[in-house]
């Protein structure tokens, strides 16, 4: 049997068991397929917190960045929640009050607040609050179940809200 028709019947045969078995068989000279056809799309999480746009526009508050374990939430008055206090604006939709709920021992949230004066910790996790008035940031750490005065309330300059973690 001549070379070239014995190759041919080898590789009916190993093609035909490789289909009833599903294994893909890739011949010489078939083109090499690219990256892209073979790969799966690349992911890249930038932590960008969802729906920040809207949330600015409705509640008048600017949520950058965070690991998804400190979110924004309504607040309720027996709700274990981080308590963000500020001089209201009407102008901007600026509450008095902002909640934040811990989903985890611990978080971090990026974002801008203006005027806050108070961060009140929830029952269960303590808290850092970063904050910047008139180009120095300050950081204040709040216990559990605390309440710590800030920026103005404290005798400081108004102070804008730059950073929540939870810290444990």
């Amino acid at each position: 049997m001549p070379f070239r028709a014995r190759n041919l019947i080898v590789s009916g045969i190993v093609a035909a068991g490789a289909m009833l078995t599903g294994i893909s068989v890739v011949y010489a000279d078939d083109p090499p397929q690219s990256p892209s056809d073979s790969n799966p799309p690349v992911a890249v999480e930038d932590y960008g917190y969802p729906g920040a746009d809207r949330i600015l526009a409705e509640k008048g508050i600017k949520l950058k960045k965070g690991d998804g374990r400190i979110l924004l939430a309504e607040c309720g008055p027996n709700a274990q929640q981080i308590r963000v206090l500020t001089r209201r604006d009407d102008s901007v939709n600026r509450a008095g009050t902002y909640c934040f709920q811990a989903t985890g021992k611990t978080g971090r949230l990026t974002l801008e607040l203006p005027q806050v004066f108070a961060v009140e910790a929830a029952a269960d996790h303590p808290v850092s609050a970063d904050l910047t008035a008139g180009g120095k940031t300050t950081s204040v750490d709040v216990p559990k179940g605390g309440f710590e005065s800030v920026g103005e309330a404290s005798g400081g300059a108004p102070s804008v809200l730059v950073e929540l973690r939870v810290t444990g």
